[in-house]
């Protein structure tokens, strides 16, 4: 929906409206569907073929086109991010912030008690292709 918001404003030459975000090419929005509510976070798992940094921004409401201040204060922190530099070796282990990892994972298990679906946008830069990455999140119920 996002992208052909986008694409109908080029074509007319349209700006955009006021507080509206558009979705960039370089970034996709990914939704997560909570079968159970009742969640533990327990870990991330990534995967990137190749160099560069994906960062993850989790949103507590529904997405749309426009993304209002409201939308802006629903923004979970901190964000996720993975990335591997240029100079390491394919094989090599993706970098993340632990602690901002662990800390995400627990928010959305948190929200999870309140909310069935979550928004997610991710945005690949220097050099990571949406196509080149793997993500999921595992949770434990609780007892």
């Amino acid at each position: 929906m996002m992208r052909l918001r986008v694409s109908s404003l080029q074509r007319s030459g349209q700006k955009r409206q006021e507080g509206e975000r558009l979705l960039l090419p370089h970034e996709a929005v990914y939704r997560l569907d909570f079968h159970s509510q009742e969640l533990s976070f327990s870990r991330w798992h990534f995967s990137l073929q190749g160099h560069g940094r994906v960062t993850i921004t989790g949103i507590s409401q529904h997405w749309t086109p426009d993304l209002t201040h409201l939308m802006t204060r629903q923004l979970l922190e901190p964000v996720g991010t993975f990335w591997r530099n240029a100079g390491d070796p394919e094989d090599s282990q993706l970098k993340c912030l632990e602690a901002d990892m662990q800390e995400f994972g627990e928010r959305i298990a948190e929200l999870a008690k309140v909310r069935r679906v979550m928004y997610f946008l991710f945005a690949c830069k220097d050099g990571a292709k949406a196509a080149n990455l793997r993500c999921s999140v595992e949770f434990t119920p609780e007892k």
